[in-house]
This record gives structure tokens, sequence and C-alpha cells, in this order.
């Protein structure tokens, strides 16, 4: 975009620049379906792995592990638990899992506490 005021002209005179003008039009046309393509897919992939009751969480108690937190009160996938934060925690025994009270497993696919 130019900006002019030429001499003798009571008025600002503003030209454009025509491939520019055009080349923002197009990327932002390109912008808003890449967003609208992310939001669907998006919401596929939440359906497909919401409460199927075939997803199978675990095959054996070695792929299940405590949630992150001092006293753990449940179980979760390995694969999806992350890194865990170290914590300065009591030494009582409150949770299902604290003190060899019960350990997780895998129960019909999914991760449970199993009581010990």
């Amino acid at each position: 975009m130019k900006i002019e005021k030429k001499r003798g002209l009571g008025e600002i005179k503003i030209t454009h620049n025509k491939k520019l003008f055009w080349a923002i039009i197009v990327l932002g046309i390109i912008l808003i379906i890449t967003i609208i393509f992310i939001v669907i897919t998006g919401r596929n992939s939440n359906n497909t792995t919401g409460n199927n009751s075939t997803l199978k969480e675990c095959s054996q108690d070695s792929d299940c592990v405590p949630v992150c937190g001092c006293h753990p009160d449940s179980c979760i996938p390995a694969f999806s638990r992350g890194v865990c934060d170290r914590v300065i925690c009591t030494e009582e025994c409150s949770g299902p899992l604290d003190c060899g009270a019960g350990s997780c497993g895998c129960i019909n696919n999914k991760c449970n506490i199993i009581k010990g």
C-alpha cells in the first residue's frame, strides 16, 4: 500500500498493490481451510477413542500404573500417564494403593486396583 500526497491536491491518494492483496486473501482462505480440517479431524479422533468397550487399555498387569500423586486412588494405562513430578508426601497410608494395600492390574482389558 502506498500513501502519497501530491502538491496542489487537497486529499491523500492511497494506491494498493493488487498482487499482494490477492496473495493475502489466498493465504487467509488456506488458513481457514486448515483450521476447519484440524477441528473436524480432532472431533473424529475423540469420537473413536471415547468410552468404547472394545478399546483395550491393557493386556497384562504390567501395562497398568497408579495415577500420579502421593496417595493414588486409581490406575491408568502406562502409556497415558506421562512424567510424574517428584512431590514431597506424608508417610501415612491413606489410599487404596498405599503401603501395599493394593496394586494395579489388568482386569477385562481395563486398568483396575487389585486389593492385596
